[in-house]
């Protein structure tokens, strides 16, 4: 209690400016319990939160999380009810007053079940309102995901833990950072049950706790950790204390583990404290930190981890060292700071990144068929639920008939219309309101918006946007009024309404100064705000408005400030799309910022060069598509690390086209990524410097590319076309080599793999090779239609394995069975099987496409 004390008191000191909104519910009449709760949420609490909401809504959500408390069955003890059911927020989203709500839908049908039972029935319910699909990084809150009935998921977890703790069972999001045996990342919900942990998958119910299909790559990880809003002291493994959070490590509950230990030092043998230590994994293209730790005073930073590869970076001072270790073969690594600069440029450096291997889980009971169709039921009945709201949704002939009635293009209407899905009526309502007024521009306002974002903004706010924007458009052409001041978003934050409060925010005089010379915005900004960073993942999430009013951020929540107040006030701005720097427009080139208040090296501008990247004309050689995020990058060194551009994902246009960078010193990183995970990874060393043009062309290591025959198809098998028609797999496949693949189209690994599908729809086209996707009758959900799918490859077709049988004998060994679909095999002119990969795998297309080529 004292420490929670001395955490509030130092927060009420931070957030004085917003003393009023935030504090004064203390004046009200509350009880011990209700001070002691509201203190240790304001005690952690990140700042973003102190500038975005108010008191009142942090204690009704005490107040009701209390009454559930004392109303459900369950016995809590205080530190897991204080750690993992009192907290208001899970991620990064968006804080509403949803607990009750949730209650509402939840208490009756939970609370004459034992708590392990309830954990899985709140994962039905969750199944009957949301279910997966890619989106872009912004976290919409639970209530925005029950009203688009699907999210990423990051935000099936966020609902799943927020239903969970609504009905007083404690509950936290887990995540691996980033897979170490595949690109990407996910994240799973742990409920706590009479004094166990278990593992469930968001949204995707199982028929009992600890399964899920991302059981075998939760094996491969290299962490798997939470964050908690406090200094919690376990009993899990502690990754990292620091001040405001805890990361717990619980990699050991699904995976072999090593514990390693860093021990850096300078050049002359000193150990050093507080240098930064890096553990990075390959994913994506680039060297990903899955954890940050500072060095003790003995020079050691110690971490849990798989028993894979890692290269491991540390830095203090301008100075550096670098080491790749396999961690099954090390325990002890010392690194020597004695770096100052990269390798000299044209220097290249290969390494091999081998994830953990693959291995088998603990053998499980088989479930009764009773029980097995129960289940089968369950999620059939959750699929029905959730298609009858999706049905309330505006239709095509509606959103036609609105922009018929409001003359705007209908496609156009029904285009936006269609992507606000449960917000549909809304925009709609929206459009009719502000049609009349601002005419086409209404319908603009919502096309330069995120299809994510039409989900949770609603009439004041697009009100707010599309008034104060053509307010001050001025002489401003649409090439850039649309993008740098209309376009209500900056960054990644939720959009809020802020137009109107700052174009009241300022005098008339200060509006003329700052349109006339935006850098005395700028010296406005940096001698009046402080900055404040405590969650690196909610960087840039606090909204303008807060921000202003609380006069403190972290510094890109203040660059999206500086951005909002540039678009509110008819100057034009953006964040920089590659480096994430704040800019405004002068005599049509963008200028930066210079902010120097918590900004890498001080906010000294550095001058460009431009750099050309080439293809490898090198004999015997085999030259992928290069895409970004997916087998390259290019990183600038910055006090240390290497920080990677953001070009945007999947750009492989860059051949050949000048590009604008910063000078300094750069890596390029190829990599290519084979069959069982293991990545030939090249780096390649180069400078770019002021006014010079840099040509570099672009090395990938060669991999000899084996295609083993792994068995045989029966051409004579039955299957059922959708239309009912009987066919074989020789009248699909004809004397082709095919793709063939078993799915469970409404579970995330399969979607995935159609998403992929869809996204190599040219490549697939060019080889013309048949595609047949089989589902059989007990992975079929009645909701599922062929033509829900309408950006597939031309050779695609979905047919039916009624019999359930014609999955080859291949897959029935425990490691594929355990991973379970989707089950994707290529099959040559002879029949043979070439390729075959079961469960959730980014990027197998990609790889059947090579085998395809190669047949």
């Amino acid at each position: 209690m004292e420490q929670i004390e001395r955490k509030f008191q130092e927060k009420k000191s931070l957030a004085k400016a917003r003393a009023t909104q935030l504090f004064q519910i203390f004046e009200q009449d509350l009880t011990e319990e209700e001070i002691i709760a509201l203190k240790y949420l304001y005690a952690y609490m990140p700042v973003n939160d102190l500038a975005d909401y108010n008191g009142e809504l942090f204690l009704n959500h005490v107040r009701t999380t209390l009454k559930i408390r004392r109303n459900m069955p369950w016995q809590v003890p205080d530190h897991i009810f204080l750690h993992f059911v009192l907290p208001y927020r899970v991620n990064t989203e968006n804080i509403e007053e949803h607990r009750q709500i949730l209650h509402e839908q939840l208490a009756e049908r939970t609370s004459k079940l034992s708590m392990t039972e309830a954990i899985l029935e709140t994962n039905y319910w969750c199944h009957e309102v949301a279910t997966y699909i890619g989106s872009d990084l912004r976290t919409i809150s639970p209530l925005s995901m029950i009203r688009n009935a699907r999210g990423r998921c990051g935000e099936e977890s966020t609902l799943a833990v927020a239903a969970l703790r609504s009905i007083g069972i404690p509950a936290r999001q887990v995540y691996t950072p980033r897979w170490a045996h595949c690109d990407d990342n996910h994240a799973w919900v742990e409920a706590w049950a009479d004094g166990e942990w278990y593992f469930i998958g968001a949204c995707e119910p199982e028929a009992r706790p600890n399964q899920g299909w991302f059981g075998p790559p939760a094996r491969r990880a290299m962490l798997i950790n939470t964050r908690i809003l406090a200094n919690y002291q376990g009993p899990e493994d502690i990754t990292l204390a620091d001040e405001w959070f805890t990361e717990i490590n619980v990699l050991e509950n699904y995976a072999s583990t090593r514990t390693i230990t860093i021990h850096v030092k300078d050049e002359f043998g000193q150990s050093v404290q507080d240098a930064e230590v890096q553990f990075q994994v390959y994913n994506m293209a680039e060297f990903f930190p899955i954890a940050i730790l500072p060095t003790n005073a003995q020079g050691e930073a110690t971490f849990k981890t798989g028993l894979g590869d890692l290269m491991i970076r540390a830095a203090k001072g301008g100075t550096w060292g670098e080491v790749k270790i396999s961690v099954a073969d090390s325990e002890c690594v010392e690194l020597v700071l004695n770096q100052e600069n990269q390798p000299a440029a044209g220097t290249m450096a290969d390494y091999d990144m081998v994830p953990p291997p693959a291995c088998e889980g603990e053998v499980i009971e088989e479930l009764s068929e009773i029980r097995i169709q129960r289940h089968n039921e369950r999620l059939e009945e959750g699929i029905s639920i959730r298609s009858k709201y999706e049905a309330t949704f505006v239709t095509e002939e509606a959103a036609r008939k609105l922009g018929e009635t409001l003359g705007l293009p209908e496609d156009r209407v029904w285009t936006v219309l269609q992507k606000a899905r449960g917000n549909s009526v809304e925009i709609a309502a929206f459009l009719e309101a502000a049609t009349s007024a601002y005419g086409e521009w209404a319908l603009r306002l919502l096309e330069c918006i995120n299809e994510k974002d039409l989900i949770d903004t609603f009439i004041p706010t697009l009100t707010d946007h599309v008034a104060g924007a053509l307010a001050v458009r001025g002489e401003l052409t649409e090439e850039v009024f649309v993008p740098y001041i209309l376009r209500p978003r900056v960054h990644y934050e939720m959009i809020t309404p802020y137009r109107t409060f700052f174009q009241q925010a300022f005098t008339s005089d200060e509006v003329a100064l700052f349109r006339k010379d935006p850098t005395k915005l700028v010296q406005f900004i940096e001698e009046t705000w402080d900055i404040w960073t405590d969650l690196p993942n909610l960087k840039g999430k606090g909204t303008a408005v807060g921000t202003f009013e609380l006069r403190v951020g972290d510094r890109s929540s203040l660059d999206i400030m500086f951005v909002s107040i540039c678009r509110s006030l008819g100057i034009p701005a953006r964040i920089h799309p590659i480096e994430s720097k704040p800019q405004f427009i002068v005599d049509n080139i963008f200028v930066d910022a210079q902010f120097t208040k918590g900004v890498v090296g001080g906010g000294i501008e550095l001058a460009n060069g431009t750099l050309i990247l080439h293809r490898d004309q090198g004999v015997g050689t085999v030259q992928p598509t290069a895409s970004y995020y997916e087998n390259f990058t290019l990183a600038r060194l910055e006090n240390g690390f290497y920080k990677t551009l953001c070009y945007p994902n999947g750009a492989n246009d860059l051949y050949d086209t000048p590009l604008e960078v910063e000078q300094g010193a750069y890596r390029l990183t190829t990599g290519v990524r084979l069959k069982d995970g293991t990545v030939l990874i090249k780096f390649t060393y180069f400078h770019i410097a002021e006014g010079e043009e840099t040509k570099l062309v672009m090395k990938y290591r060669q991999s000899t590319l084996e295609i083993p025959v792994y068995g045989k198809v029966e051409r004579l098998k039955q299957l059922t076309s959708w239309a009912g028609v009987e066919q074989t797999f020789a009248d699909l496949i004809g004397g082709k080599g095919a793709y063939v693949a078993w799915l469970e189209p409404e579970r995330e690994p399969s979607k995935h793999l159609l998403r992929e599908l869809a996204e190599l729809k040219h490549e697939f086209n060019a080889l013309g090779a048949p595609i047949i996707l089989i589902i059989g009758d007990k992975q079929c959900a009645a909701s599922f239609h062929p033509e829900d799918y309408p950006d597939l490859p031309a050779n695609a077709v979905f047919v039916r394995d009624s019999t359930n049988n014609l999955l080859p004998e291949l897959f029935a060994s425990s490691q594929a069975s355990e991973a379970g679909f989707p089950h994707l095999i290529i099959v040559d002119r002879e029949d043979q099987i070439r390729y075959m990969s079961s469960g959730y795998k980014i990027a197998a297309s990609k790889e059947a496409i090579q085998i395809l080529r190669r047949l």
